[in-house]
């Protein structure tokens, strides 16, 4: 009688302590989950702060050489990692079930072999003079020098810029280079540096600061959403798609931070802006773990693969090529920027490669 009155109880007892142990197997899990995403956006938000940082070695004479592979790193990740692992997972495929990681390999290998044969045929069919330096035969690699004419900015709290052409990219963007800059007020005319306005207020700053600071914080959001939908995936998956953003966002913030600083802002402001813009990822990973907690995240990772592929191949990749036209003389030198760009996106390629292949193998839990 007795036995048959404990039995019972203890099926309830185990029953309770199953329940107990789940739940709190899922809190800790859920906790590392934040924990991990915090802590990937917050580096990530620190690269807002680089620009401060690497100002003064703009000018030195191995930057480029740094910012191209840089790029080239940020196109490597950000491509591999939606074609490896953002849009499979958007449409349900495991790798080690469907098999699919060979044929996004050769998808990287046609963008990539196209990308190689094209360098290499203007590298060979550009001709150089007797000091190595380049004559244009086409539209693309147009000549520099025909003029010295210095080109007209969009005028800044009253000021009026002017950049030599030849250092002036041909969608309207300059690069890290001296711009000179005349005062019109009262007829004076000063020579200064946009990068020297101090504190300026805040209705004297050119639009285009505004404008940058607000698509950067949407720009953010949505990797935040990427981070938090990754991780409540796994905390390997979140790794992988905080590498790509983070290999993303070290040139897009130091650009971002010399734009605003031409547009008007003083040092304090742009580091400001840049920081408050990049806070918004805390945001969009919230937002992120929430959703992907409660409903299936495959929105998500269909959404921040597009908008990967987008910002490496319509952003990033015509940047790196325009530093490459705009920067390079001789035929020595073309070669190297060209090797630095094809160290920087296999290095990204290898490495969200290895993640996904390894995926089984590696515990973050």
């Amino acid at each position: 009688m007795v036995d048959a009155l404990i039995v019972p109880v203890r099926k309830v007892a185990q029953r309770l302590k199953a329940s107990s142990s789940k739940a709190t197997l899922c809190m800790m899990r859920g906790a590392t989950v934040w924990g991990y995403g915090f802590l990937s956006v917050t580096i990530i938000n620190l690269a807002s702060l680089l620009g401060l940082v690497l100002t003064p070695l703009i000018k030195k004479s191995y930057f480029p050489k740094i910012l191209t592979y840089f790029v080239g790193l940020a196109i490597g990740t950000l491509f591999s990692n939606a074609v490896f692992q953002l849009i499979p997972e958007a449409f349900g495929f495991n790798p080690k079930i469907d098999n699919y990681v060979e044929k996004a390999v050769a998808v990287f290998g046609g963008f990539y072999l196209l990308f190689f044969v094209e360098r290499t045929l203007k590298m060979l069919l550009k001709t150089y003079g007797q000091n190595d330096h380049t004559h244009f035969g086409n539209d693309d690699f147009g000549p520099q020098e025909k003029t010295h004419q210095p080109k007209t900015l969009p005028a800044i709290n009253g000021v009026t810029c002017y950049a030599n052409p030849a250092v002036t990219e041909p969608n309207g963007h300059l690069h890290f280079d001296s711009v000179s800059v005349i005062s019109l007020q009262d007829g004076k005319r000063e020579s200064s540096s946009c990068t020297c306005l101090k504190g300026p207020k805040l209705s004297e700053i050119g639009t285009i600061a505004w404008m940058i600071t607000l698509s950067d914080a949407l720009h953010n959001f949505i990797d935040g959403l990427a981070i938090g939908a990754s991780c409540t995936l796994s905390l390997l998956q979140g790794l992988s798609t905080s590498i790509a953003i983070l290999c993303e966002e070290f040139p897009h913030e130091l650009g971002d931070f010399v734009i605003l600083l031409n547009a008007g802002m003083s040092t304090r402001q742009a580091l400001l802006f840049n920081f408050l813009s990049a806070c918004s990822c805390y945001v969009g990973l919230a937002f992120g773990i929430l959703v992907g907690n409660n409903f299936a995240p495959n929105i998500i990772f269909a959404l921040a693969g597009g908008m990967f592929l987008y910002i490496s191949l319509a952003d990033m990749f015509p940047e790196m090529n325009d530093m490459l036209r705009e920067k390079i003389t001789g035929r020595k030198k073309d070669f190297t920027f060209f090797m630095i760009q094809n160290a920087g996106m296999l290095t990204g390629f290898t490495a969200i490669l290895l993640i996904t292949l390894y995926a089984g193998e590696i515990e973050l839990e």
